[in-house]
């Protein structure tokens, strides 16, 4: 029987995406490289635990989930945590961003000064710029701040996300247009936390670091994966979790927080074998940014 694997998520770095399994192994992934996987025959998806430690009922997950905890291991993992809003005593200085995504979907949040652009790589923002650095608490009271006022969201859906990466603008300062107004807006509130050093705008292209250029539009998602499938295609880009992977069945797009929690092992040759559903289509842009 082949040796089976379990992949921890995907991570990105400066030299671009990479899978993380079990025990430390990397596997970085280039543009033409071969993502080929298979899932264990008579498997089941099951929690990954909280914190570094397994789950105690090795309790099932849905195969459908982008999560890959029960309820209790999930709730433990954002115990303490910036993200859940559980942690208000982190004295490291924190980052104010704008990340666009496509027409109409800008939104604010804010990443740990230490983190660089991991943040806006990991959330597949394809273009973003700095709004200012301060203390957390500082920061979280200017997102707050552009919520309240400038209407501006602090999440995104990701099936939102990818329909509108088949028709980003073509050049990058179409594409900083949005996030250049809501800057301008945001640096003249009133209200804006002394702590906070504004920062100048200087938009962050990541369409060449995605490789969406040249990739040809996806045609479909994989909805999950089941014991005894297989996933096999070519990489021609990625943004945020997503792989897109030219198969047999045409470039399909492979959310890797589905990957989690299953026991993977080798396959071979483009095939797909699981559930796959169509591309949403891209929503109506709005009429305004406010």
């Amino acid at each position: 029987m082949a040796q089976a694997w379990r992949c921890a998520g995907l991570s990105w770095t400066a030299g671009g995406p990479v899978l993380i399994w079990d025990g430390g192994r990397r596997s970085a992934l280039t543009w033409g490289k071969t993502v080929a996987f298979g899932v264990a025959e008579g498997g089941a998806r099951t929690c990954v635990g909280a914190r570094g430690n397994t789950c105690p009922l090795a309790a099932r997950v849905s195969a459908r989930s982008t999560g890959p905890r029960c309820e209790e291991c999930a709730r433990l993992d954002r115990a303490h945590s910036v993200a859940a809003d559980t942690l208000a005593d982190d004295p490291r200085p924190y980052r104010v961003y704008l990340a666009w995504f496509g027409a109409g979907m800008t939104k604010v949040g804010i990443t740990a000064e230490r983190r660089g652009s991991a943040r806006l790589l990991e959330q597949g923002a394809v273009c973003f710029s700095w709004l200012g650095t301060g203390p957390l608490m500082a920061a979280r009271r200017t997102e707050e701040l552009l919520r309240a006022a400038l209407r501006v969201p602090d999440r995104i859906p990701y099936a939102a996300k990818r329909a509108a990466r088949a028709a980003l603008p073509v050049t990058g300062e179409e594409r900083a247009a949005e996030i250049a107004v809501l800057h301008a807006r945001a640096l003249e509130l009133t209200g804006w936390p002394e702590s906070l050093a504004p920062a100048p705008f200087r938009p962050v292209d990541h369409v060449e670091a995605f490789g969406l250029a040249e990739a040809p539009a996806p045609v479909g998602v994989v909805g999950e994966l089941a014991a005894g499938g297989a996933v096999s295609g070519e990489l021609v880009a990625a943004a945020g979790p997503d792989l897109h992977l030219a198969t047999d069945r045409g470039v399909l797009v492979l959310d890797t927080r589905l990957l989690p929690g299953w026991e993977l092992v080798p396959a071979g040759g483009r095939r797909v074998e699981v559930p796959v559903r169509a591309l949403k289509e891209r929503p109506a842009a709005q009429d305004g940014l406010f």
